[in-house]
């Protein structure tokens, strides 16, 4: 296991490229889409973080064929399945450690009629429901019992048949697994309310490719005709859109220069507008962004003058994986914004940390938050935290990084879960990291 502590000096400008690793919620799907072809999928661009290798782990114990051919480049082959594993101890306490590992229901489901799932972990960011898979599946005629004294969810089928679909909520991984199932039904299926985020429109290129038949991709409604089997095929990740969004909040937070190559600038939605009302600078240079290092950063207002609000919604709106990084912007920016986390309860909670660190923030509830920029004119300070979720263990760390002293950060496994070698990365630029 990794050491579990950050020790992070602040207040250095840092300076240099940063690649953006391959998106992580897209690898999720992506790798769980294997189990629907019995031929060789290629997947390029993989980032090598803790849930994504959990995952390999975990569709390598079914009896899938994987090879390493790069850094972040995989083969995968699923011709043979052993269905058994899902029966296995070993299997129950892997695919409890990560949430990912319910989108194996659907491809299962599909291709073999049936799956077992324990219920999974992953973050403490209030409830996730799994009802929107089950109740998808159901309307594709699965049948679907829970063990309560195993905590494990059984989903069967002979056969699923297309039918119509209303997502109970636009959830992401709902969509995605709804979908994976929907491709080898028989009929016609059609998901209104479907997430339309660009992973579940990846998995779907992908799907297509396959020779799945999908309409309406990057809309909320999509139709799918079930076809009898699905081929091989090469796919490449996006890059992580989070962590692109980081690294300019990163750059803008620390005054510092910093060009992010390779970003996709078309996938990434309202991404760079929102960072842009919140003040920053940035070139977009072919594919890259460009930061360049700015004394300040002055968060704009509505129209008539009233104070910005930044919310939350599914895509095309603004990804909540980004609203810790906004807020942590906020603190030395000039000007005031609400920040309204709506699609997750409990993930302001870390707020408490930066108002220690000399943030100006009034909690309002634990949906909403006020930051009243400093504009610098007081330095945050380095103090001792620990991080809840992913994301907020990124923002706490850019939040160390731009404060003024030394910050420790402890149970940084929750930001290697996600984020791949970021302190080699920063540290590359001039940061300050150690792993302790």
């Amino acid at each position: 296991m990794h050491p579990d502590t950050f020790e992070v000096i602040g207040g250095k400008r840092l300076k240099g490229d940063l690649v953006p690793q391959g998106a992580k919620n897209e690898a999720l799907q992506i790798i769980s889409a294997v189990l629907l072809s019995a031929e060789e999928i290629t997947i390029s661009n993989i980032p090598n973080i803790l849930d994504v290798n959990m995952l390999i782990g975990l569709v390598e114990g079914l009896g899938v064929k994987v090879q390493q051919l790069a850094d972040d480049t995989y083969t995968f082959e699923a011709s043979d399945i052993d269905l058994e594993y899902l029966n296995s101890p070993e299997f129950n306490a892997k695919a409890k450690r990560i949430r990912g590992s319910v989108m194996l229901i659907g491809p299962l489901l599909a291709r073999f009629g049936k799956a077992y799932l324990p219920k999974p972990g992953g973050d403490k960011i209030g409830r996730r429901r799994l009802d929107t898979h089950f109740l998808g599946f159901e309307k594709l005629g699965a049948e679907f019992k829970y063990d309560e004294g195993r905590g494990l969810f059984y989903v069967e089928a002979d056969k699923l048949k297309g039918g119509h679909i209303l997502m109970d909520e636009i959830s992401v991984t709902g969509t995605a697994n709804v979908v994976m199932g929907a491709v080898l039904a028989e009929g016609t299926t059609t998901i209104y309310n479907a997430a339309c985020e660009p992973y579940v429109q990846q998995l779907c290129k992908m799907l297509v490719r396959m020779g799945a038949n999908i309409e309406g991709i990057g809309s909320n409604l999509l139709t799918i005709k079930g076809v009898d089997r699905l081929g091989g095929t090469e796919h490449r990740l996006l890059p992580d859109m989070i962590e692109i969004g980081s690294f300019i909040g990163l750059a803008a937070m620390t005054q510092s220069e910093i060009t992010i190559k390779d970003c996709q600038i078309p996938e990434l939605g309202n991404i760079p507008s929102i960072f842009q009302k919140m003040g920053v600078q940035m070139e977009f240079r072919g594919d890259d962004i460009y930061v360049p290092a700015q004394d300040e950063m002055e968060i704009h207002t509505f129209i008539d003058g009233s104070i910005l609000t930044i919310y939350d919604a599914p895509w095309p709106g603004f990804t909540p994986d980004l609203m810790s990084i906004i807020l942590v912007m906020a603190t030395q920016a000039k000007g005031s914004v609400l920040i309204h986390q709506k699609m997750f309860e409990s993930r302001l909670f870390f707020v408490d940390k930066l108002i220690d660190m000399g943030a100006q923030i009034i909690l309002c509830d634990p949906h909403r938050a006020t930051v009243i920029g400093l504009n610098r004119k007081f330095q945050l300070r380095g103090i001792e935290m620990t991080s809840p979720d992913i994301r907020a263990g990124v923002a706490l760390l850019m939040a160390a990084l731009s404060a003024n002293g030394k910050s420790t950060i402890h149970n940084i496994h929750q930001i290697d879960r996600g984020y791949q070698n970021i302190d080699g990365r920063l540290n590359a630029i001039g940061a300050s990291i150690t792993r302790v």
